[in-house]
């Protein structure tokens, strides 16, 4: 038994040389997150334990019909959301990539993640295809409510000085994402020579496509996940374990 641990280990930390030595000084690499390196720091993949969040699946309330319909259930849900986050903390992972930013000629993170942890990391290069749970704005003028303390009604919704609704700016199922944000990131796949997968399924689109064009632009790929992936068959280098523990090495080892 102990033979199989230490191969595993010996394995895995050819396979971080063999990243690292795709990386210097004048690499622009591209990393797609997804809720696999944000579970790390503790915050559930889709929802907590008990409670009534139980009692519905997240597209059931992550949509805007939904919200017109029961607007303060919705609302609710998402406070809830923002107060497990805001109990976390980023977690090594999250600080390594931070730290490559520094090591590498580019570092951009494109995270399908609504948490901020990459920018409370310190990463200076997010694209935030999904959203921001922390940002809000009016449904009826636009008006930004960015933060977690927002205007309350006398029935305990939230609502613009102007009447409307205040909605988190996240993409919910059945809407576009942003066009910009998308832009950005596919250009970056399209320059990248090196994108990093992490803590991603890869059955989103269209946020699993980028790794397809970041190879058809000649991109070395690279996926970390504890478990296979829809997007495993596309990588040159895979490593089978959580990103807490392999990204500090990667960049311990460009150190």
């Amino acid at each position: 038994m102990q033979g199989n641990v230490d191969d595993r280990l010996e394995r895995m930390q050819e396979l971080i040389i063999q990243v690292s030595d795709c990386l210097n000084s004048d690499s622009k690499i591209a990393v797609l997150t997804g809720s696999g390196i944000s579970s790390e720091s503790g915050i559930p993949t889709f929802r907590g334990k008990n409670g009534i969040w139980e009692q519905f699946r997240p597209e059931e309330l992550a949509n805007f019909n939904a919200f017109i319909k029961n607007p303060l259930l919705v609302q609710s849900w998402y406070k809830h959301r923002r107060e497990i986050i805001e109990k976390v903390q980023p977690n090594v992972g999250h600080y390594a990539l931070a730290e490559l930013d520094d090591l590498v000629s580019d570092c951009w993170i494109i995270t399908q993640n609504i948490d901020n942890l990459h920018q409370m990391a310190g990463s200076r290069h997010v694209v935030e295809l999904h959203g921001n749970v922390f940002k809000n704005y009016c449904i009826e003028c636009g008006k930004r409510y960015d933060g977690i303390d927002l205007p309350k009604s006398v029935n305990s919704m939230y609502q613009c000085e102007c009447g409307g609704l205040i909605r988190p700016d996240v993409v919910w199922f059945g809407e576009l994402l942003s066009e910009t944000e998308q832009r950005k990131a596919e250009q970056y796949c399209q320059i990248c020579q090196v994108l990093i997968s992490i803590g991603t399924s890869g059955v989103v689109y269209p946020a699993a496509g980028l790794p397809f064009i970041a190879r058809e632009n000649g991109a070395f790929l690279v996926e970390i996940n504890p478990e296979p992936t829809e997007l495993s068959s596309l990588m040159d280098i895979i490593i089978r374990q959580e990103s807490g523990i392999v990204l500090p090495l990667i960049v311990e080892s460009i150190r």
